[in-house]
Formats: structure tokens, sequence, C-alpha cells
């Protein structure tokens, strides 16, 4: 039971975390980057850095506790018949595609950083971050589902 908290917690720890920055990154630091309003790149290129560090780590953690999470909830049937079982795959998708945005956007981010371009790489990268971090409120939204039993609603 203990095992199941800390999992659970750290789990939704994580994920906020994670969905935080992108979001973030997304509404705030890339608008401002595309407006002008940093005078060089390094900002930039730090917050960049730190988000891809946060992201990979997150997805490690998400990966190592979602997985303890369902070994211990579900059946293979059961991921697969189960309204919260099957929440547990659309999330799995989402992460998925969540940390490949991140590193598709900070890859294209970091090419355009290189020619000590600011506002060009930062416009070119920011509708790619806005759908990670339209993915990243769908992933919270989904972990809300499951955690409420949303099934035994339905």
């Amino acid at each position: 039971m203990v095992d199941t908290f800390l999992a659970q917690t750290t789990h939704l720890v994580f994920a906020s975390i994670w969905a935080g920055s992108v979001f973030y990154v997304a509404v705030v630091v890339l608008p401002l980057a595309r407006d002008g309003a940093f005078n060089t790149t390094k900002p930039l290129e730090a917050i960049s850095g730190k988000l891809t560090m946060i992201s990979r780590v997150s997805a490690l953690v998400l990966l190592l506790t979602g997985g303890h999470l369902a070994g211990t909830r579900y059946t293979a049937e059961s991921l697969f018949n189960s309204i919260n079982g099957q929440l547990v795959l659309v999330m799995v998708a989402l992460w998925l595609l969540l940390a490949a945005l991140v590193e598709i956007g900070a890859k294209r981010l970091e090419a355009g950083l290189n020619g000590k371009k600011l506002r060009e790489p930062a416009a070119d990268v920011l509708g790619l971050y806005r759908v990670a971090a339209v993915v990243a409120i769908a992933l919270l939204v989904v972990a809300g589902a499951i955690t409420t039993n949303v099934q035994a609603v339905v």
C-alpha cells in the first residue's frame, strides 16, 4: 500500500512539473523571445536545456512509476477491456507524444539559436510547443480521470 501511494504521488508530481514546464515555455517564454524581449540567446539556450532535462527525467520517472502502478493494478486483459485501463493506454500514447514534441522542439530551437538568431527560432517552434502544452494538459486530465476512478462513474 505504501509503495502504491509513493508511486502514485511521485508519478503525479513529476507529471505536473513536466506539464507545467512545457506550458510555461509555450505560453510565456517563447512568445517573449519571439517578440524581442531577450537581448541574447543565452537565456533561451539555458531554458531550453533545463526543459529538456526536466522532460527526460520526468519521462523516466513516469515510465518507472507508471509501470509499477499498471503492473499492480491491471492485467493485460483489463488494460484493454476497462475504461481505466484504456485511459492508461491513452496516457502512454500522450506521454510518448509529449516526450517527442519536447525533444523535437528543443533540437529545432537549439539549431536556430546556434545561428545567433533569437526571434525567428522562437517563432518557428512556438506552434510545436503549443501543441506540446495541449498534450501536457490532456495528460493531466487523463490522470485525473484515472485517479478519480472514472469507470465507476460511467
